[in-house]
């Protein structure tokens, strides 16, 4: 007789296990046989680095003289600030560096998408630096970039972005400490996809592209860096990660801004994927589809299969011994999580056996309400960055 929750268990734990250990093995596998290397050399084209900004006045000058100071020919690289309606001194701040040679466009508050359109049709650059204002950059990060674009097949490159790790304690929880994990995580995968050929998207923080390949995405709605840097792939190019292209950014120090942050980039990458759902064509994209499909979709989807494991492990832990331990197991693994908030600010809650299980049900928990939103229509067009604060 067929069991329905047996179906569903099982179901569901293929689909959990191949979303985090099946498709990184494939991963694995698919970059050793392909290995595609990028043919980097020390060439340094012009470059237009554009900081999008809103509201960033307790950083903005911090990262202006990160940019003038970094290494990189004198009159080969132009630094643009387009402020999206700042309301506070951004702008005004900005304007004290025109002297030396940086460029400000106060542009109407639209949305971050047609900032950085207004600053790309100023720019003079061959190659567009895409930067966030809270990020500094290492010395050498655009030598780094720029590099990748002797590969003529090389469209777009993103950065190694860091986490700086000296948040005051009495301003952070553990959930810095969770991102930070899976940051590194998120890196490794970046650099296997670049060996298949390409990663799935590019970080806002520190990513470049060839000029020619930039375009305004059709809907406004969706996470600029993904919309821009997809773009390349869509217009057949590669899009590769180089690790040696630092940038320094803090984490975020609370559980409630981190689990904002993720429900809006989710949302506003769910709804970049359906703008992009032709490159999910393996016909036309190769491994590229499956990588996006299973990085950008299926992960997003493993919350709803997480409550059908628990409650179809529920029914059938009556059974027998292995379902009831399936069942106690994950209930553990929940409270533990719930025991983590609990202690999220303090010393003990900072252990990996709490905070790995906390921002796990975090990150999943942000994914299915982002998810809920994208099915209610709900849309966010602007901005309203999470920050830190000034002294990165």
């Amino acid at each position: 007789m067929f069991d329905v929750f047996a179906f569903l268990f099982w179901f569901s734990v293929g689909t959990i296990v191949y979303s985090y250990a099946g498709f990184f093995l494939v991963l694995v596998l698919a970059g050793w046989l392909r290995n595609r290397r990028v043919n980097k050399q020390p060439v340094t084209p012009l470059a237009s680095l554009i900081i999008a900004a809103y509201n960033e006045e307790k950083s903005i000058a911090k990262k202006i003289e990160n940019s003038l100071e970094l290494d990189y020919p004198p009159g080969l690289l132009e630094i643009i600030v387009t402020s999206d309606g700042s309301g506070d001194r951004t702008a005004e701040i900005v304007r004290e560096y025109a002297g030396r040679g940086v460029k400000l466009l106060d542009c109407p508050r639209r949305g971050k998408i047609f900032a950085l359109k207004d600053a790309v049709a100023h720019a003079r650059g061959e190659i567009l630096v895409f930067s966030d204002a809270n990020t500094l950059y290492h010395p050498q990060a655009i030598r780094k970039l720029a590099q990748n674009f002797a590969d003529p097949q090389v469209g777009g490159v993103c950065g190694n972005q860091l986490h700086i790790k000296h948040l005051e304690r009495e301003k952070q929880d553990n959930v810095s400490q969770g991102e930070m994990l899976y940051w590194g995580y998120d890196k490794w995968l970046k650099k296997i996809e670049t060996l298949t050929g390409s990663i799935v998207a590019a970080d806002g923080a520190i990513y470049a592209i060839r000029r020619e390949l930039f375009r305004m995405p059709p809907v406004t709605a969706v996470t600029d860096d993904f919309a821009i840097s997809t773009a390349v792939v869509e217009q057949g190019y590669r899009l590769v990660f180089d690790a040696e292209a630092l940038a320094y950014e803090k984490p975020m120090a609370k559980a409630e801004q981190e689990f904002n942050r993720k429900v809006r980039i989710m949302n506003r990458g769910l709804r970049g994927v359906l703008m992009r759902k032709q490159l999910l064509n393996p016909f036309r994209y190769g491994f590229y589809s499956l990588t996006l499909f299973s990085h950008k979709v299926l992960r997003r989807l493993v919350p709803f299969f997480l409550i059908l494991l628990f409650i179809s492990s529920a029914f059938l832990s009556g059974q027998n011994l292995f379902y009831l331990t399936a069942f106690a197991a994950q209930a553990g693994f929940y409270a533990l999580a719930g025991l983590s908030y609990l202690l999220r600010k303090t010393a003990l809650g900072r252990w990996k056996i709490f905070y790995i299980p906390f921002f796990y049900c975090l990150a999943n928990a942000a994914a299915m309400v982002a998810i809920l939103n994208l099915l209610r229509g709900k849309q966010v067009v602007l901005w309203n960055p999470e920050r830190q604060g000034a002294n990165l």
